[in-house]
């Protein structure tokens, strides 16, 4: 919406999402722990030629133009999607 409704000009694009870097491994790692009933199970295979090697974005232009940064963590953010989940399925 700030960056729909900025008065700066500003079109984009604007990287948005937490800059804390984690493995998608870890992200996997977290999940299963949170959800102990779950039945998944963690399969490794080749990563795809083009696979980006860091996933961090870069958010000090919506820091800077949109006075936007993140405030939920990771395992907070997880929690909150899990209970919403649970209680619309």
């Amino acid at each position: 919406m700030r960056l729909m409704e900025n008065d700066q000009g500003l079109i984009g694009p604007v990287n948005i999402g937490n800059p804390g870097e984690f493995t998608i491994k870890a992200l996997a790692e977290i999940v299963l722990r949170l959800i102990p009933e779950s039945k998944s199970r963690l399969v490794f295979r080749p990563l795809p030629s083009d696979d980006p090697t860091q996933r961090k974005p870069d958010i000090a232009l919506a820091r800077e133009k949109l006075g936007w940064e993140p405030h939920v963590g990771l395992e907070d953010g997880l929690n909150r999607t899990i209970a919403y989940f649970r209680q619309v399925l």
